[in-house]
């Protein structure tokens, strides 16, 4: 059963508050920090994408805790999204002196394009997702790149992740993030919500965002993804989300539902099972297949 993306992860039971370690300190090693691509423009090894809307109170923190991390060989993709509460121009300061950061800014659209646009626009091996009201634990692109060269089988790997509020106060581990990774269990349960690094080929072989999809792009991409490439998850919480009131998972609850239905449904779809299971979704936002 799953409840929609972001949304279900504010009520955790049997979860404390527990001690969580700054992921914004020194960075502990710097390799080569580019590789010479073609044309001889600099090719980072990790593109990180962040999409903002109106997160001005959160970004400096979220783009801080990239900047800093110990895998210094990245990319920072920011793209604002109309933002009216002077996001963009914090993201401009932001990037001043760091030519890893570019700021991009756009009319609104919706997460979807945006995402679309940032995935088109990356030039890494590796490709991940920060979101600008959360935080990434240092040591997390270090621990994500070394897994990912580990196996070259493994296109997608996932970590674990810590409920902090607005205050940076850890409410414990997520409890989606200690699913065990299974491909059928992702239709009714979305335990790689949180921080994923992926493979660029991988991600081009899935087709990629659907920028058409009013909400929940991340959802149906781990679903694509989970059917053209293996998956591993770090058993370690690298990735810090953030719990508050103006959260798209909360503000848009119904149309992350909506749009989580749609992406199961296309999934069963493309998987030969729509003749066999429908998806059911209750009261409470749980996902269930029933056999027809």
């Amino acid at each position: 059963m799953i409840a929609p993306p972001r949304g279900g992860e504010t009520n955790c039971p049997g979860k404390g508050t527990t001690s969580v370690r700054s992921p914004l300190g020194s960075s502990t090693g710097l390799h080569n920090p580019f590789r010479q691509g073609r044309f001889g423009l600099a090719m980072p090894r990790v593109s990180i994408l962040m999409p903002v809307r109106d997160r001005v109170r959160f970004l400096e923190a979220a783009v801080r805790s990239v900047r800093t991390q110990s895998f210094a060989d990245l990319e920072l993709l920011v793209m604002d999204d109309g933002s009216t509460d002077g996001s963009a121009d914090l993201a401009d300061r932001l990037a001043d002196g760091d030519s890893r950061v570019r700021v991009l800014r756009r009319s609104p659209r919706g997460v979807s394009p945006v995402l679309a646009e940032l995935y088109a626009l990356a030039r890494g091996e590796f490709i991940g997702v920060v979101d600008s009201d959360d935080l990434l634990v240092k040591s997390a692109l270090e621990k994500c790149v070394g897994a990912l060269d580990a196996d070259p089988a493994v296109g997608v790997v996932y970590t674990q992740h810590l409920i902090i509020d607005e205050q940076n106060q850890a409410k414990g581990l997520g409890y989606r993030s200690t699913i065990p990774f299974d491909k059928d269990r992702l239709l009714v349960e979305f335990m790689t919500l949180a921080f994923r690094l992926v493979r660029a080929d991988a991600y081009r072989a899935s087709g990629g965002v659907d920028p058409t999809l009013p909400a929940a792009p991340d959802y149906d991409l781990c679903l694509k993804l989970s059917e053209v490439t293996a998956f591993r998850r770090i058993d370690e919480p690298l990735y810090l989300y953030r719990v508050h009131p103006g959260m798209i998972s909360k503000s848009r609850r119904t149309e992350q539902l909506e749009a989580s239905r749609l992406a199961v449904e296309r999934a069963l779809v493309r998987r030969g099972l729509n003749a066999t299971y429908r998806l059911d979704v209750d009261a409470a936002g749980q996902f269930r297949l029933v056999p027809r």
